[in-house]
């Protein structure tokens, strides 16, 4: 059976031009790619191969089933697990020849009780006030550590709360205590293979944090994660979606259209029903000022985005059943930005890569 509703395009050629030019920003150095939360809704498996194949070494995902995942495809890369170190699969984790997150001494003691070996970086919470060891436990927490039998230190880090944004006297105050961790570290004679802090925000706006290892996500797919950020790298989206007319009709002048008749229209004129909604990840806020592309014209969302459809004005443009709209990203038709989208409804391009929902067919 034909495939007939909503689809996103993932350009593969995107997402590896998108890291060789952060490869360059960055003189080198080694990335961390993210690809958790099924790669911001691009395919996990399918962004990690085409990464693992351009050079990439460090995937990052937030669970061990989506480690399990990537390593069942056949990722040979080292993965990292951004989520609180589960107790109770400490096996599979040294059996996957998986990377955890060590972030509080009851992991420490946790792992004392461990017969085997596992590969860890430890985190300090700098600021962000999530996981991690504040800076005042963090002499005491390494001692320990090290002296942790089962542990194998490869990684110090933290995360910045606010490297995104134009004012940057936070994240600065961030950076100078991990600095003074890595002292201690340094002092406790810890030599750790990598130290990362950068997030995609940072790499752009503290390009002093980057240590020997940067995080990278949403750059790799070709948004920014902020406008407060420099735009200089000329990255490119890597998701489309596109979806199709299913129905055209005339309608009056002064016709309520969809829910709680929030739209009127103007004129005599005609609307189309194109098969996508929010169930599927178009973001239902952006109805009051969005349009969908055809042919390089802005057709205006009508009313309501619906859980499965979205109402758009046609006007006179020749449409007909079965013609692709643009929802986001680019295609024959234009250009979309997810970026000012998000700007529009006081979101993010992150909750909007990551809101795909599962219906709509992914092709590479």
């Amino acid at each position: 059976m034909n495939y007939f509703g909503p689809k996103i395009f993932i350009d593969l050629q995107n997402l590896v031009n998108n890291y060789q030019k952060l490869v360059e920003k960055i003189n080198g150095l080694s990335v961390m790619a993210t690809v958790k939360a099924n790669a911001y809704g691009h395919g996990a498996v399918e962004i990690s191969k085409a990464l693992e194949k351009e050079g990439v070494r460090y995937l990052a995902v937030f669970t061990i089933d989506e480690a399990i995942e990537l390593r069942d495809s056949g990722i040979k890369s080292d993965i990292f697990i951004y989520s609180k170190m589960d107790p109770n699969r400490l096996k599979e984790v040294e059996e996957n020849d998986l990377t955890i997150n060590v972030s509080s001494f009851d992991d420490l003691n946790t792992l004392n009780d461990f017969h085997g070996k596992i590969k860890a970086h430890l985190k300090f919470d700098t600021g962000m006030t999530r996981l991690g060891i504040p800076f005042i436990k963090a002499e005491d927490f390494l001692k320990k550590a090290i002296n942790t039998s089962s542990l194998y230190i490869e990684g110090l880090y933290s995360h910045f709360a606010t490297a995104d944004e134009g004012e940057l006297s936070y994240a600065k105050n961030q950076l100078d205590q991990f600095n003074e961790i890595l002292k201690i570290a340094d002092h406790l004679e810890i030599k750790p293979k990598f130290i990362h802090c950068s997030n995609s925000g940072a790499i752009l706006n503290l390009p002093e944090s980057r240590f020997n290892m940067v995080r990278a996500g949403m750059l790799l797919y070709g948004a920014f994660p902020s406008d407060e950020v420099p735009h200089d790298i000329s990255i490119e989206p890597v998701m489309s979606m596109t979806a199709p007319v299913v129905e055209v009709r005339d309608v009056k002048k002064g016709t309520l259209i969809s829910y709680g008749g929030a739209y009127k229209t103007t004129t005599d004129t005609r609307i189309a029903v194109v098969q996508a909604g929010f169930a599927d990840g178009v973001p239902r806020p952006w109805y009051v000022e969005g349009y969908v592309l055809f042919k390089g014209k802005k057709l205006k969302i009508t009313g309501r985005i619906c859980m499965d459809q979205l109402m758009i004005d046609v006007g006179k443009n020749n449409i007909s059943y079965g013609d692709e709209v643009l929802i986001f990203g680019s295609n024959k038709n234009g250009s979309i930005d997810i970026n000012d989208i998000a700007k529009s409804i006081d979101s993010t391009s992150y909750v909007l890569v990551t809101s795909i929902g599962i219906r709509p067919k992914r092709i590479y």
